[in-house]
């Protein structure tokens, strides 16, 4: 495969920003390699029915280009995948992407300073810096129950939705109550002639402000761009204003407590239900979800909201811990990703040829800024550890993880370096104040999310406002690094 001067993974928001902003720089020495044959990342693997973004789209796009185009406040997977193409292609981007090229190892050659690159398993390029973008909502998690495997119907994810299995008049079983489930199974629960919802956690969920945009207000946007950034503002700061409760006095999430029992309330009118789904932590614990249809979809005659453990899956059904069996011809697997091991899923070896993923499993998962490793010289991790948002939109700390890799690629340029590693002590500096941080937060408030890593540590969430985040990554500090010529 040759030779570059930056090798990207993925080409999503991270890895298509990343390509963006080298281009704009001038930097034409670089490659984005993507697994699949399209780019687009978890917008590109996400399809069920109903998927659609929990920020409201005027955020969820780069700021230097904004997205007149938005049909509904929160838009929907085919439109941001459409904005995602239509960025590659306006920004000159689309043919430095390599289609079907998996990264499956990276080596670091402490001899020449560059990594090795192993793509599909044989293939290999030589590459002076890493950047990964591979996301944290994209392996696909599959629950460990006994006899899955022996399920004589039909079995799939919610990432990989089987469009062409009809769900019409079928008895389906949906396993996990997330993110995913809560925007599918109102969409399919009027479809089917029975759907049972395996519940093991109840989620907390608000009202969902959405509406239409319609073609008058989406022309405007297009003649008048500064009109949509303000109010893109607008809603940035409302959300940061949110983000109080979670990165301060978990008291704070009281009013928030009282919206999400107020929406639940009005629209579950049975008191049995109800209790079934109501939750026993603390709001912002887990990340709290936004719907207006999940409820009333949980009330139809249909539709059972199971609560009892799952003892195993038979060829024809789920049998709970109370020895009832739940028969069914379908099983929709609503839970969720890998995300505390997403990074770990490519062998990147480091000095000494260190398992990136040996070295967390033993250190605990960390990364300065969440972008730099010691150790792992001229690899910048985008939406690294300790970097995910409860209440924002994870594009804006792209742009801003973006930018600070910008400004280490181009220290490296200026001082005529082979290499840059971030110093062992900024690191452990950085990385333990965000952990006494997040002590005092919603999210370390006794439930077991999936912000939490094997160890029981949040590796995932920035405990603090985005605004703060972009101040600390706004200026590389050179005395953070060593440059080794």
């Amino acid at each position: 495969m040759g030779q570059t001067e930056v090798a990207i993974v993925g080409s999503g928001f991270a890895g298509l920003c990343m390509g963006i902003k080298l281009r704009q720089a001038g930097c034409e020495d670089f490659v984005i390699l993507e697994k699949a044959d399209e780019l687009g990342g978890t917008w590109r693997d996400n399809t069920y029915p109903g998927c659609a973004c929990d920020i409201p789209s005027y955020l969820y796009s780069f700021s230097f280009e904004q997205n007149p185009r938005w049909t509904r406040m929160f838009a929907p997977w085919d439109e941001i995948l459409a904005y995602l193409r239509h960025c590659a292609e306006k920004y000159g981007i689309a043919d430095k992407i390599r289609y079907g090229a998996e990264v499956t190892e990276a080596a670091f050659d402490e001899t020449t300073g560059r990594w090795t690159v192993t793509v599909n398993g044989d293939e290999t390029l030589d590459a002076q810096a890493l950047v990964t973008g591979v996301g944290n909502l994209h392996q696909p998690k599959f629950p460990d129950l006994a006899g899955l495997d022996t399920f004589a119907g039909t079995t799939f994810h919610s990432s990989q939705w089987d469009h062409d299995h009809d769900l019409t008049g079928r008895r389906v079983a949906v396993i996990g109550t997330g993110a995913s489930a809560i925007q599918f199974v109102p969409r399919i629960a009027e479809q089917v002639a029975h759907l049972d919802l395996f519940q093991r956690t109840a989620p907390w969920i608000t009202q969902k402000p959405d509406r239409a945009i319609g073609p008058l207000e989406r022309g405007l946007h297009a003649r008048f761009p500064a009109g949509q950034r303000a109010i893109r503002n607008v809603i940035y700061w409302g959300l940061e204003g949110r983000g109080l409760g979670f990165t301060g006095s978990p008291k704070l999430m009281k009013g928030l407590e009282l919206q999400a029992r107020r929406h639940l309330g009005k629209q579950v009118k049975d008191p049995v239900l109800r209790a079934r789904l109501t939750p026993d932590y603390q709001i912002g614990c887990k990340r709290i979800l936004l719907s207006n249809d999940y409820y009333p979809a949980l009330s139809r005659d249909n539709v059972d909201v199971v609560t009892t453990g799952i003892s195993r899956i038979t060829p024809t059904g789920i049998t709970t811990g109370d020895g009832v069996e739940h028969p069914c011809d379908t099983i929709v697997l609503g839970t969720g990703f890998e995300v505390s091991g997403n990074l770990t899923r490519i062998g990147i070896l480091g000095k000494d040829g260190v398992d990136l993923a040996d070295s967390w499993k033993q250190n605990g998962i960390g990364a300065h800024l969440g972008m730099t490793v010691a150790g792992y010289p001229n690899l910048f991790l985008l939406v690294g550890p300790n970097t995910a948002l409860g209440h924002s939109s994870m594009v804006f700390m792209i742009e801003a993880q973006v930018r600070y890799v910008m400004q280490a690629l181009d220290l490296l340029r200026r001082r005529g370096a082979t290499y840059v590693e971030v110093r062992e002590e900024a690191q452990q500096q950085f990385v333990g104040s965000i952990q006494e941080e997040l002590g005092a937060t919603v999210w370390q408030s006794g439930c077991d999310s999936w912000y939490l890593d094997a160890q029981g540590r949040n590796s995932t969430i920035w405990p603090e406002f985005t605004v703060s985040y972009w101040r600390k990554t706004r200026r590389l500090d050179p005395a953070d690094f060593v440059l080794v010529h």
